[in-house]
């Protein structure tokens, strides 16, 4: 899953709101949400996972009073030509924080051993027409993918609304450390990234800028796809 899971549900903020029309429908506990997005490039933490080729992703979510559980798939340009995250969660908040916690599945169909499994721990809150989000997420060693090899991934971001417009700008830095092959060319990886999204009804369009610290000696940050990068991407949600 390539975004923040860190919701807090409807269900809980009407529930915290006074009934002061008696007959009004009580909202569903269950809500649905899915969608579809046609990006330039498929980057993961900063690395290219189709070859700096385009490709069509979508997913699916049900939420139920904070719990969630979703799927999200991609294609990819190794392995079989697909991936497919599972994942699922809680998310509340307490007073302006925002506390989500759960655990992602990253899996390739048709390539043996190679799930990765991935709880993570996200803190969220709102300043005026920002959003600020941080995040740790860890990859236990002793998975076949990963043997004795762990990993962990701390992340922060941004995301401000222009104001009476339809644009958010947004902005990302991660740090990835690990002696698998998460962790990049000396086990510790910086990436980030900057961009802007204008919505439409269900339709967003959205570019943005980036890059790692991966070194460049020899073209070796080109030949693995973590170069710096314009990334586009068009979805549509319901």
């Amino acid at each position: 899953m390539r975004t923040s899971h860190i919701l807090v549900s409807a269900a809980m903020l009407l529930g915290a709101t006074p009934a002061f029309a008696q007959d009004t429908a009580p909202p569903s506990p269950i809500s649905i949400s899915g969608g579809a997005d046609v990006v330039s490039d498929y980057r993961f933490r900063g690395f290219s996972q189709t070859n700096e080729e385009a490709t069509i992703q979508g997913w699916f979510q049900v939420d139920a009073e904070g719990f969630y559980i979703g799927t999200w798939g991609s294609g990819i340009g190794f392995g079989n030509g697909t991936e497919i995250d599972v994942y699922g969660g809680y998310s509340t908040s307490f007073g302006a924080i925002g506390v989500d916690i759960g655990a992602t599945a990253y899996m390739y169909p048709g390539v043996s051993d190679s799930t990765i499994l991935e709880p993570y721990l996200g803190l969220s809150t709102d300043i005026g027409p920002a959003s600020l989000g941080v995040g740790v997420a860890w990859a236990p060693g002793g998975q076949d993918s990963l043997g004795d090899d762990s990993g962990v991934y701390l992340s922060g971001d941004l995301g401000i609304g222009v104001p009476t417009t339809p644009i958010t700008l947004s902005a990302h830095i991660g740090y990835a450390k690990s002696d698998s092959f998460l962790g990049g060319f000396d086990g510790e990886v910086i990436d980030y990234s900057f961009g802007a999204s204008v919505s439409y009804d269900a339709l967003t369009f959205g570019i943005s800028y980036v890059n790692t610290d991966e070194p460049t000696t020899g073209g070796y940050k080109d030949a693995i796809g973590a170069d710096g990068a314009v990334i586009f991407t068009l979805g549509a949600a319901f």
